[in-house]
């Protein structure tokens, strides 16, 4: 059937493709390549760019192209399926629209399942200033770190892309320094019980120091006592070192002038209050010490 690609495990309502098309998905699966910018499809084409646009809109409604911003569309590979927008590609697609960038917080959380939340949103941390936008079904947030915390994330293979992604460490970290973005304290504490478990320990202690907040390392290493994290002595030493001699009361939860009810109160080894409801934190209690893999000796 000369000029159509169809095959028996794809839906030929969607995944059929006329002789244009073909040369795209052909072209681009035969090189390897995942994405192509606008110009690209229509140097490929050869035609007009207007005739270039009407093809790449039928792919994009056949299931075939997804736009990842302006000008720059993915390509979902044909064992994918029609329905290939799944979170994986979500991620991919929200991952080509800043740079440089790193998906992070809650959305970081979930990919490596430290949490079993999964909010419809994708977190994009990038010193670029853009708007929120929409992908899929889902919604792009756009979080603009301090220079002193655009770090700590490394390159994972999601279906084929290179999506960059904070480790497990700068993730639990960032979900401790902004909890809204987490889920709230409760999840971070979750998050980091869960994380823990897989520490490098030397490496999370260098990146406390080198975001260089006491407060945070109070509030890190509070919650690290409190889900049973396994932390080593040397590095409970060097946290305990870069608190900082000042005598501040850092905070867990929100403002001063929030009144938060049942509060657990002051805890002097952290130097930290703890304004937040026992009850935000009971379910992360020893969570980290509880399931961890013991070593047989």
């Amino acid at each position: 059937m000369g000029g159509f690609i169809t095959g028996n495990d794809m839906e030929p309502r969607a995944r059929s493709l006329s002789t244009q098309e073909s040369k795209v998905v052909l072209a681009l699966t035969e090189r390897g390549r995942r994405e192509a910018t606008r110009a690209e499809i229509v140097d490929l084409l050869g035609g007009s760019a207007k005739a270039a646009d009407h093809v790449i809109e039928s792919l994009r409604r056949k299931g075939w192209l997804q736009r990842a911003t302006w000008g720059e569309y993915l390509l979902i590979p044909p064992e994918q399926g029609p329905d290939a927008l799944g979170n994986s590609n979500l991620l991919a697609i929200a991952s080509r629209i800043a740079d440089p960038y790193y998906i992070g917080f809650s959305t970081a959380a979930a990919h490596y399942g430290l949490t079993t939340q999964h909010r419809n949103v994708i977190f994009v941390v990038t010193p670029v200033r853009l708007r929120a936008r929409e992908v899929g079904e889902a919604r792009v947030r756009i979080v603009n770190p301090s220079a002193n915390k655009f770090f700590g994330f490394e390159p994972v293979d999601v279906l084929g892309y290179k999506v960059m992604i904070s480790d497990r460490e700068k993730t639990a970290i960032d979900c401790i320094d902004r909890p809204i973005l987490a889920g709230g304290v409760g999840e971070a504490a979750t998050i980091l019980a869960t994380a823990s478990r897989r520490f490098e320990w030397t490496k999370a202690a260098d990146y406390l120091e080198r975001i260089g907040s006491g407060a945070l390392v109070r509030r890190f290493g509070w919650l690290a006592d409190h889900v049973n994290a396994d932390m080593p002595a040397a590095i409970r030493e060097r946290l305990t070192r870069l608190t900082g001699s000042g005598s501040t009361r850092a905070r867990l939860g929100p403002p001063h002038y929030h009144t938060v009810q049942d509060a657990i109160g002051y805890d002097k080894t952290w130097r930290l209050f703890v304004n937040v409801p026992r009850e935000e934190l009971h379910g992360s209690a020893g969570l980290g010490r509880r399931k961890a893999v013991r070593k047989e000796s």
